[in-house]
């Protein structure tokens, strides 16, 4: 085993804001005079719109800007630099293939709103990815518009409630259990239902016979992540969805963990309805930063007339995008969704190809495993049971000697990682989810596991040093609370004056 540092090496710079960096009549640009006639602005635009000054711009040269923007890159952490251990996020390396190919002149400069004929090669490459996705979920047919995971949730709750409609059947409730990712029940009452919370059992999974008391003709679907977001298989999937649609309803399953599943269980052969899928997680995007994304939405054939339009179709004369569905909900994406995802997606899937594509799954769930079973006897394990993707630790043998999961999580910045998911899911107390994904190296794995061990045995000898961490980063702790509540959204100069250097510093 490695001897574990605890300090990090390298030259960090403090960076000020732009705005404390400026200088008056300082600029990153010169033009040559205009040989056009000018015009005055205020005959173009009303006078009411117009400013005499644009007050507080920071006046800066190029260099300055260069400079700075690269200062700020150093310390950002990325996938490139490290392990992102976040649960439920798969935040995993992504191959630079996908990147190249994105990157192709024929795709990037090609304009949305062409013409069908111009479009082949763009068009053929959303097809075959919709079939492919359909093979990998077991689904029917499938819409790539949705333009992330949540977005695709709303979409695939809208085609419920269409399919429902169309047949004449009223139903107001949505079932979602209490370990579903917190933009579900968000998802279904923006889709216009009422949401009923269902408890997990003391396995952690949800029981055929709590989905037996709540269904009746008043539900819509059941709304389930499987793997849940504690890291188990649902093991009574079969017998559930079984009942959902004996009882008339439908079920809708949040992809975002099928990391954990492909090419080895397809959602469909489960009784699933309709499923979303986050490209940027299981099929390689970057993310991060709030973009891009992408979450398709993949249905059995029932749902099939209600999927966005335009949907592409292929015929004896190519490929086209076909408007005429009378039943379909519309347009939910301008477009026809994240076109760049979609290429990067589809280059992940034939790099790896049918023989490798399950080893996502095999590989990221020894990951997890290994993790677990390394880190058993230093954190307490709420579930200690075999999990998918992602493993869920608590706090509480730390928080006998008043160390808190935040705690860890800021002492892990100091051993050089990305803390993990904390405090989620919300079913655990102090929470500690932990995803290595399938592209992490048992060296790496190691150099974790090692860290939270070190902090571990820190909570215990030296709890005031892991309370008061992080000690090693350009800024000490924050007073989270207080950021969030009382957020800074506007600058002025009151709020950050300049920083005056002496000559003798």
């Amino acid at each position: 085993m490695r001897r574990m540092r605890e300090s990090l090496q390298g030259i960090y710079f403090e960076e000020p804001l732009l705005f404390e960096k400026s200088n008056p009549g300082r600029r990153g640009y010169s033009l040559p005079p205009s040989d056009v006639p000018e015009t005055p602005v205020e005959a173009e635009m009303p006078s009411h719109l117009l400013r005499d000054t644009i007050p507080d711009m920071p006046e800066l040269s190029e260099f300055d800007v260069v400079r700075h923007f690269n200062r700020l890159a150093h310390w950002n952490y990325c996938i490139d630099r490290g392990m992102y251990p976040l649960g439920s996020c798969t935040m995993k390396y992504n191959p630079r293939i996908g990147e190249t190919v994105a990157r192709f002149p024929e795709f990037l400069h090609l304009h949305p709103y062409v013409p069908d004929a111009w479009a082949q090669g763009a068009l053929a490459i959303q097809w075959t990815l919709e079939r492919y996705l359909c093979e990998i979920t077991g689904m029917d047919a499938a819409s790539l518009q949705p333009a992330a995971g949540a977005h695709g949730e709303l979409t695939g709750l809208l085609l419920i409630r269409a399919y429902l409609a169309d047949r004449g059947d009223v139903r107001t409730k949505i079932i979602v259990p209490d370990s579903a990712h917190g933009t579900n029940p968000a998802s279904a009452a923006l889709g216009g239902f009422q949401v009923v919370q269902i408890h997990s059992d003391a396995r952690g999974l949800i029981s055929p016979e709590a989905i037996r008391n709540l269904m009746d003709e008043t539900v819509a679907a059941l709304m389930i992540t499987n793997p849940n977001t504690l890291g188990l298989f649902e093991e009574d999937i079969l017998e559930i969805t079984a009942i959902v649609h004996e009882r008339g309803g439908l079920v809708y399953m949040d992809g975002a963990n099928m990391n954990a599943l492909v090419g080895i269980a397809r959602p469909g052969d489960m009784g699933v309805d309709v499923i979303h899928l986050n490209l940027h997680k299981t099929f390689s995007t970057p993310h991060g930063g709030g973009g891009p994304g992408s979450g398709p939405v993949c249905v059995k054939s029932h749902l099939e007339p209600y999927l966005p339009v335009p949907r592409i179709v292929r015929d004896a004369h190519g490929f086209r995008r076909d408007w005429q569905r009378p039943k379909s909900i519309g347009r939910v994406k301008a477009y026809a969704g994240h076109f760049g995802v979609h290429v990067r997606a589809l280059a992940y899937i034939m790099s790896l190809g049918g023989d490798h594509l399950r080893d996502i799954a095999v590989r990221a769930v020894l990951n997890a495993n290994y993790i677990r079973a390394r880190l058993r006897d230093y954190y307490h394990l709420p579930y200690d049971r075999t999990v998918m993707h992602e493993v869920v630790f608590s706090d509480r043998w730390q928080n006998a000697h008043g160390v808190t999961t935040m705690d860890i999580a800021k002492r892990l910045m100091d051993y050089g990682f990305h803390p993990p998911t904390v405090y989620f899911p919300l079913i655990v107390q102090g929470a500690l989810m932990i995803e290595p994904t399938e592209t992490e190296s048992l060296e790496e794995l190691d150099r974790f596991i090692e860290a939270m061990i070190a902090i571990a045995r820190e909570a215990e000898t030296d709890p005031e040093r892991v309370r008061t961490a992080p000690h090693r980063t350009h800024v000490q702790r924050f007073d989270e609370v207080r950021a969030a509540r009382h957020p800074v959204l506007r600058w002025t100069p009151e709020q950050f004056p300049p920083i005056r250097i002496s000559n003798e510093e």
